[in-house]
């Protein structure tokens, strides 16, 4: 086997109450990022030991301060980056959320955010993973 580490992902696919989902665009001044300029969905990687639940309320809070509603797991994604000269292998599992509250207040890792028209989701630079999980909400909704 290889030295690949494996990480989990909980990514929060959030929807306001014009059917809108929130996207963030990676800040060059995000230490462990490998997609500047491209945008994703709140979300990160579980901590040694922490529950995935309490994952996605903290990285959702932590990336963009607001309150959500969690629902159903909606995508499941991999990717393999490079953090740190270290090969990762990342299993992301992205729950639809529902928008309650707050105002978006961005973390250092993200340097603009917006409410995508998820029709519109072909003209942004969104990660591979991302489409797969806008694609998938898409769905849901026809």
């Amino acid at each position: 086997m290889s030295n690949m580490i494996l990480r989990v992902a909980a990514k929060a696919v959030i929807i306001n109450n014009e059917g809108k989902i929130l996207i963030l665009r990676e800040a060059s001044t995000y230490q462990d990022g490998t997609n500047v300029g491209k945008y994703h969905v709140p979300g990160g990687r579980l901590e040694s030991g922490e529950a995935f639940m309490d994952a996605l309320h903290r990285e959702v809070s932590e990336e963009t301060g607001l309150q959500v509603t969690v629902g159903d797991a909606i995508h499941v994604d991999e990717w393999r980056p490079m953090i740190n000269g270290a090969q990762q292998q990342i299993v992301g599992v992205f729950i639809l959320c529902d928008y309650k509250g707050g105002e978006v207040r961005l973390s250092t890792e993200h340097d603009e955010y917006m409410w995508l028209n998820p029709d519109e989701r072909d003209k942004f630079d969104l990660l591979p993973a991302e489409r797969g999980a806008i694609d998938a909400y898409v769905r849901l909704r026809d």
